[in-house]
């Protein structure tokens, strides 16, 4: 049988949250402008919402910048991190990455999985590929590295969704700590699942998961709690 990374496979049996109700499907519109990004966009939104408003830069959050609030929504640019930024900040080849990233995002929204509502994505022609642009719903709560003191709850939700990701076989390889939010009313939320995948049946994911986590932890400086609260018995 062949493997899509892409398809949202079923639930694991002992799945540990409730699925709400199922988003709307996607509509598009064409030459579309963006508050605060011009013109020209494809913009993909469910039953083709429209999005308008003054958007207003978000300060003091985690990433590569850019990122616009527009009423209750989220309008996070795609940027290429690592070496590759310093020749091709916002270029890909083709929309494909941004529509997977929605799919998948998608997928853990109905499926009851503690993440912000997904809204859509929009692209245009830039040079000899496109650039993107991912939308969400505002989410009310500060990133985990501004306030490592978990309660015990707090770390509890935090590791009972890692370890649903991992027994649902999706792999987020930009998974860190600044994309936990926690929010005023408890819980955590997961953002960003840029090149998340869905691995084969059986895949151990958990070792992943914990390395990940622990260098994202160790570069941020957190104490013993933030180590803790993923099933770290000691800060290395």
């Amino acid at each position: 049988m062949i493997h899509d990374p892409y398809i949202i496979p079923p639930l694991p049996p002992d799945w540990a949250f409730e699925p709400p109700a199922p988003l709307r499907p996607l509509g598009c519109r064409l030459n579309f402008e963006l508050p605060g990004l011009g013109g020209g966009w494809r913009v993909c939104t469910p039953g083709g919402m429209v999005l308008t408003g003054e958007p207003v830069p978000l300060s003091g959050v985690f990433g590569r910048g850019g990122i616009l609030r527009v009423g209750d929504m989220v309008l996070r640019p795609y940027r290429r991190g690592g070496f590759l930024r310093h020749f091709n900040q916002r270029t890909y080849r083709t929309h494909l990455r941004f529509a997977a990233e929605h799919a998948v995002h998608r997928g853990l929204w109905e499926s009851g999985f503690p993440t912000v509502e997904p809204l859509g994505y929009a692209w245009r022609p830039r040079g000899f590929g496109v650039e993107g642009v991912l939308f969400t719903r505002m989410a009310e709560g500060e990133a985990w590295p501004k306030r490592w003191d978990l309660s015990s709850a707090r770390a509890t939700d935090i590791h009972r969704a890692i370890r649903s990701l991992c027994d649902w076989g999706l792999w987020s390889p930009d998974l860190n700590a600044t994309n936990v939010i926690l929010p005023p009313q408890g819980g955590a939320l997961f953002l960003d699942w840029d090149r998340a995948r869905f691995e084969p049946v059986g895949t151990n994911l958990w070792p992943r998961y914990h390395a990940r986590l622990i260098r994202s932890l160790q570069r941020l400086g957190a104490p013993m709690e933030a180590f803790e609260a993923i099933g770290s018995a000691s800060r290395p």
